[in-house]
């Protein structure tokens, strides 16, 4: 009887062994709620001309990070005014879409290593001697577009300083505006995004006389949440030093 029992005993070890394992074996990955901005091409927007689904930069890097750091991700489409609200309520975990690093969003969420800094690119006629020292010194009627990046640059670096008389600075409401006013000599040069330049596929008499350096891109997380920012890092780094970082850079036109 008793030999029975230690029979039983070991068989029940054994099932209960076995389950263990299985469970173990079958844990579901863990899920990362991402947010992205909706219409922050290229780094991240929804695709209409496909199927809606999420694509960009910034899209297919935190897809790549998450298959090599063995997590899943659900992307959460938003506006930009939203995604620090978001974020702290815990609706998401992370915000990957092209986000400025900025003093003032330091004070409310933390963010990753820099991965992106964006350039602005001067642009000029292709036939216009114009140079970038002069540049710096105000020497020309320069146009952009109102509320961008490269207007807040011109405005903390030319006018505050009083180097560019503001009657120089042209704001446009888009970007093409200021190229199609510097295509028909209103303007002396126009500063626009890099990777927006990039991306407007010019075929005009332009070139590109130098640039400068107005942001850097981070990924935004929350001030507590110490584990997952040291996770992005070095996900960040393991793509970066990847074949996949160079990959993207060519399929977006970045540079």
């Amino acid at each position: 009887m008793k030999s029975k029992l230690l029979v039983y005993f070991f068989i029940m070890i054994l099932i209960l062994t076995v389950i263990g394992i299985n469970l173990a074996f079958g844990q579901e990955k863990k899920m990362y709620h991402v947010g992205i901005i909706s219409n922050n091409y290229p780094f991240a927007h929804i695709d209409y001309h496909k199927d809606g689904s999420p694509a960009g930069f910034d899209v297919e890097s935190i897809q790549w990070i998450g298959n090599e750091m063995d997590f899943e991700i659900q992307i959460i489409p938003m506006t930009k005014v939203e995604f620090i609200p978001r974020l702290l309520s815990k609706e998401i975990d992370l915000v990957y879409s092209g986000i400025t690093i900025t003093e003032e969003r330091k004070q409310k969420v933390d963010f990753s290593n820099v991965y992106w800094v964006v350039n602005q690119v001067v642009v000029a006629g292709e036939e216009d001697n114009l140079d970038m020292e002069n540049f710096y010194a105000g020497q020309y009627v320069i146009g952009t577009m109102k509320g961008s990046n490269a207007a807040k640059w011109i405005k903390n670096n030319l006018l505050n300083t009083g180097i560019l008389p503001q009657e120089n600075l042209k704001l446009y409401d888009n970007f093409p505006q200021a190229i199609n006013d510097l295509l028909e000599k209103k303007i002396q040069a126009a500063v626009i995004t890099e990777s927006i330049f990039t991306n407007l596929k010019l075929d005009q008499p332009l070139k590109k006389i130098g640039t400068v350096s107005t942001e850097e891109f981070g990924i935004a997380i929350r001030k507590e949440d110490v584990e997952l920012k040291s996770m992005m890092n070095e996900g960040l780094k393991k793509l970066m030093a990847s074949p996949k970082w160079e990959e993207l850079i060519k399929k977006y036109e970045m540079k």
